[in-house]
């Protein structure tokens, strides 16, 4: 153990209350941002996770028109990238069994399923409601998506066998009132209604999924529609969701189709959760940024009364760095204990508050709090409490190394 960190400890044992209420400060605030921001992150995540699991990561849909020979004729605008402003989309896509072939050849694909999507009416005794009718094909659909474990009640193995079962939206079955084996039917453009039987509910936790959506088979979907496509749009489920955005552009290109990443798709949603997140963590600075305060009273009132020990020290030998040290080792432990402690505290209470019930009905589907257990919550935390403690440390720190010795002893003050 070096000298000055020696006499710091010492230091701050003859001031043991205020030492504990620094300590207090910086492990009030380190436990509240980690508990914060997991929370923040947790429903985030739980909504990210749930709209690429019933939405995919990326879509291609609506075709250029544009006249083009092959897959790989771009039209380009003079800065050399995509014009994307002189573009017209038509829709549906003619050739999506040659599209998902070329596609699988990429290597962040993961799979991809075509989907014939249409705005339905949809009855069941009295009640009437909107619905979004996806027309899938069950083997590909099944792999691109979550859409079997997101079943609550029903067999997907039913829906898979009869062509004319469905697939309900939880939200939306509840709204017209049906279950398993009832009635659902569903209004064409022609102004007859098709009658199909409910196999199965599906939950996403996505609001708008829920309340609207309703799986048939493509074939049943395209004779329904009245659509000379088979597919309106085709979903991708990517390795590596975060170059979405990337592959997007470069499918736009290479298929002249409309391609739209999740981050593109769920743009609004996402900065609302990033301004939660950051609205959370500016507060909750605030809290550290006080401890910060605190600790710098101690550390002066500290200086203040140790100064004649100060020019003892300094008549010793010690030079003006070493005096500094002494009270930057002081704030040292007040972080280092306080992140310690803080984090630990921090880990319990995220785990208390993912107990909490709470029922949430609304953009995403949740029964308690959700958190998201993420090793960069900690680390941000300790960060900020080395800052505020380094920053409140160091003013103090230098005022002891300016006292000078013999003024001092002999009675006078720097």
């Amino acid at each position: 153990m070096t000298p000055p960190l020696y006499i710091a400890l010492r230091f701050l044992a003859h001031r043991k209350r205020a030492f504990i209420l620094s300590l207090a400060g910086v492990v009030f605030g380190v436990a509240i941002f980690i508990c914060t921001q997991a929370q923040t992150e947790g429903f985030a995540k739980h909504f990210i996770d749930s709209t690429l699991g019933s939405n995919g990561a990326l879509i291609l849909r609506s075709r250029l028109r544009a006249p083009f020979a092959g897959l790989l004729v771009e039209q380009r605008a003079a800065n050399g990238k995509p014009n994307v402003n002189a573009r017209r989309n038509t829709e549906g896509i003619i050739n999506a069994r040659e599209i998902m072939r070329v596609s699988r050849q990429f290597g962040n694909v993961a799979s991809c399923s075509p989907v014939l999507r249409g705005s339905v009416s949809a009855r069941a005794g009295f009640e009437n409601a909107t619905a979004d009718l996806f027309g899938i094909d069950a083997d590909t659909h099944l792999q691109t998506t979550d859409l079997a474990a997101q079943l609550v009640e029903g067999s997907f193995d039913d829906f898979r066998n009869s062509p004319t079962a469905v697939i309900a939206g939880s939200k939306l079955a509840e709204t017209l009132g049906v279950g398993i084996g009832d009635a659902l039917q569903i209004l064409a453009p022609g102004g007859q209604y098709w009658r199909f039987n409910v196999a199965a509910i599906a939950r996403s936790g996505v609001g708008v999924v829920d309340a609207g959506r309703v799986y048939c088979h493509a074939r049943v979907a395209q004779t329904l529609l009245r659509k000379p496509y088979a597919a309106s749009m085709i979903i991708y489920k990517l390795r590596d969701p975060g170059r979405a955005p990337a592959l997007a552009e470069h499918f736009e290109t290479l298929f002249q189709h409309d391609a739209q990443s999740w981050q593109e798709r769920e743009e609004a949603n996402l900065q609302l959760f990033l301004t939660l997140r950051m609205s959370a963590a500016i507060t909750v600075s605030l809290i550290i940024l006080l401890a910060g305060f605190g600790i710098f009273n101690v550390l002066t009132m500290s200086v203040l009364s140790k100064v004649k020990e100060i020019a003892i020290l300094r008549s010793m030998g010690y030079r003006r760095g070493d005096i500094s040290a002494i009270f930057l080792w002081q704030g040292a432990m007040i972080a280092a204990v306080g992140s310690l402690v803080g984090c630990i505290i921090g880990a319990a209470l995220t785990w208390g508050v993912s107990r909490i019930p709470i029922r949430v009905r609304g953009l995403l589907y949740a029964n308690h709090f959700l958190v998201a257990w993420d090793w960069h919550h900690y680390l941000w935390a300790t960060l900020l409490a080395l800052l505020a403690v380094f920053i409140a440390s160091y003013v103090p720190a230098r005022r002891a190394a300016a006292l000078q010795p013999v003024a001092t002893l002999r009675g006078s003050s720097a």
